[in-house]
């Protein structure tokens, strides 16, 4: 470790923010390697800022530092400044707390957060010193394995991955630690019959247990499971979120990251079903902490780090069934504390003036809404369950409230979209200045601003959409060019995704295994750091594609029939596809479903708890 160091310090001062790659940060964990018995790396596959700002590498790292006979460390994928420096003076990629190399590590856990992060998998670990492939990796290589929302389709990452963890991991994370240290006491350790029976826990996929054939025209035509491996994996859940673990601190980064503050998950799952949305639905059945028990974990995050700033992070915020008593003992703390207090995802069709009024105890921060999209007809297809009206009232409770601007998200490219709902967007936005203009209490001397971002729709696996065609590169730069010139005035501020990679997003998606030697093949050709403009190379992935003789058109193009196997249709989330396809058929109709609160559409995802009613 010490000559590890040693090499690394000249190289600091040659790189931007050398704070990424120094550990030693408060609250960071270090123990003696010697006493412990299993050691696990925490990779997250983007750099330091962004992997520090997530959630579910920071509940890990505490659950499994919470045991004496286990040591999780963190490493993050590093920038291509230090990457260079790092390969051309022989630094393998090492864990933060003990500057040791990923071969030293029993378990490389990679967080799967989008799509755009794969070719960064495959860096990491050659990086590191592994072979990206798990089939040319030995007995006493590092165990690979992989969780997050993509592993609910993870079958284009299935040539490098040894286990795949689906769903929540506070318990699956504990049983697959204790079966691995049952087979290392036995002695003569071997890999395969540690796969083989972890395939037994419930929520444990292992991609190297399973065959998948193909059809003449490309489609899958069956996964077969082997060795006795269940042909369907269900994911797992934690059933009471008042006694799932959760951090009572939190690492505390030298330099800035994205979410640098206190976060408190105070609910998993969604009441809603967008028909569009995967979160919405894989993390079905809705669960929520008491206020007594948010309260007290709130507490403990920002007496242990120091933060001055707390977010609270659900899929909705404001659908929490205790809301206004969560907000009021949050608020209290918060207040007497001097503490900043983030509301994200807050709903249009339940925002109040006392929503409103608590906001603005603690800080005036700016407004964000999701109408989606800009007709009521469309907003129905794809079960917002937000009208214009509620629009219209939210964001004049929000002009009222001394605000001057207002954020609203779109998406283009929606099923059934016409040239009218995409003029609807822009038109909305008219209307909300309009409206500003119109309040005798608007801000003497101040002009209102609204923004609007359009993201590019991308049918996702477990999602009522997952049979839909993706609009084609020339089609969403067309639609791009009709919004812009369908703007009147420069009170509306219109910004936009790149095209490029929500295409090649729309393609990983819903790919099949033979995406591994596309990804493989990218990666090769330099290919890392997708998610990030200034190094998304499309023609490379373009190039592998054609290599490896498949066509982008055929994953990301083209809509499914509901006869056909999907890739991953041997994964169980527990809402039903037979649900799935009864949403699909109500969207082409631009019928609503009631949302879980008001009437129960039989999803299927109340097995998950033992049955009965999710929600009270």
């Amino acid at each position: 470790m010490s000559n590890l160091r040693e090499k690394l310090e000249p190289l600091l001062l040659k790189v931007q923010k050398p704070a990424r790659y120094v550990g030693g940060e408060f609250n960071s964990v270090v123990k003696d390697k010697a006493q412990v018995k299993t050691r696990l790396a925490l990779c997250f596959p983007d750099n330091y800022e962004i992997g520090m700002s997530h959630l579910g590498l920071k509940i890990l790292y505490s659950l499994i530092n919470a045991r004496e006979d286990c040591w999780a460390e963190r490493v993050y994928a590093p920038w291509m400044d230090m990457e260079a420096l790092m390969r051309e003076n022989g630094i393998p990629l090492y864990g933060l707390e003990s500057f040791d190399p990923l071969t030293d590590f029993d378990f490389l856990g990679f967080s799967l957060q989008y799509e755009l992060s794969y070719t960064n998998i495959l860096n990491m670990l050659d990086l590191g010193g592994v072979n990206p492939l798990a089939a040319e990796r030995g007995n006493d290589d590092p165990i690979v394995w992989m969780g997050g929302p993509c592993a609910m389709n993870v079958e284009p990452l299935c040539d490098f991955a040894d286990l795949v963890q689906l769903g929540e991991g506070e318990e699956i994370m504990l049983e697959m630690i204790d079966l691995y240290q049952k087979h290392k006491a036995v002695g003569n350790w071997d890999k395969q019959a540690f796969l083989r029976d972890a395939a037994q826990i419930p929520g444990m996929y292992v991609p190297s247990l399973y065959e998948v054939t193909y059809n003449p025209d490309g489609t899958v035509a069956a996964v077969t499971p082997k060795d006795g491996a269940p042909a369907k994996i269900t994911k797992r859940i934690c059933r009471d979120m008042d006694k799932a673990f959760y951090p009572e601190t939190f690492v505390v980064p030298y330099t800035e990251v994205v979410h640098d503050r206190a976060v408190l998950e105070i609910m998993r799952g969604c009441i809603r079903g967008c028909r569009f949305c995967q979160a919405g639905f894989i993390y079905r059945p809705i669960r929520a902490k008491s206020p007594d028990v948010l309260c007290s974990q709130g507490k403990s995050l920002c007496e242990t780090t120091g933060y001055e700033e707390m977010s609270l992070a659900s899929l909705s915020t404001s659908d929490h069934p205790q809301v206004e008593e969560m907000l009021d003992k949050i608020i209290d703390y918060t207040l007497d504390q001097k503490i900043n207090l983030s509301l994200p995802s807050l709903r249009v069709d339940n925002f109040s003036k006392e929503l409103l009024d608590k906001v603005n105890k603690v800080r005036k921060t700016g407004l964000t809404f999701a109408p989606e999209a800009g007709t009521q007809r469309l907003r129905d297809v794809i079960n917002k369950g937000v009208t214009e009206e509620e629009i219209m009232r939210t964001s004049r409770i929000a002009f009222e409230g001394g605000y001057t601007g207002v954020k609203l998200y779109f998406m283009m490219g929606l099923p059934t979209e016409t040239e009218e709902d995409l003029l609807g967007i822009t038109q909305l936005g008219q209307r909300i200045v309009d409206l500003y203009y119109s309040l005798p209490t608007k801000p003497k001397g101040k002009g209102v601003n609204v923004t609007i971002s359009v993201s590019t729709f991308v049918p996702k696996p477990f999602t009522p959409f997952q049979w839909c065609a993706q609009d084609t590169y020339d089609t969403i730069v067309k639609k791009h060019d009709f919004l812009r010139h369908s703007l009147t005035t420069r009170k509306i501020s219109l910004n936009y995704h790149e095209v490029k990679t929500s295409v090649l997003e729309g393609v990983l998606a819903r790919g099949d295994r033979r995406l591994g030697k596309v990804i493989y093949t990218a990666w090769k050709k330099g290919c890392k750091f997708d998610s990030w403009e200034e190094f998304f190379d499309f023609d490379k992935w373009k190039e592998a594609m054609a290599e490896a003789g498949l066509t982008m058109e055929f994953y990301a193009n083209r809509e499914r029939s509901p006869e056909e196997v999907l890739p991953w249709d041997h994964i169980d989330v527990g809402v039903t596809k037979a649900f799935l396809l009864r949403e699909y058929e109500k969207a082409k109709r631009a019928e609503i479903t009631p949302n879980c609160k008001e009437h129960c559409a039989g999803c299927g995802a109340n097995k998950l708890i033992g049955g009965g009613h999710c929600i009270g």
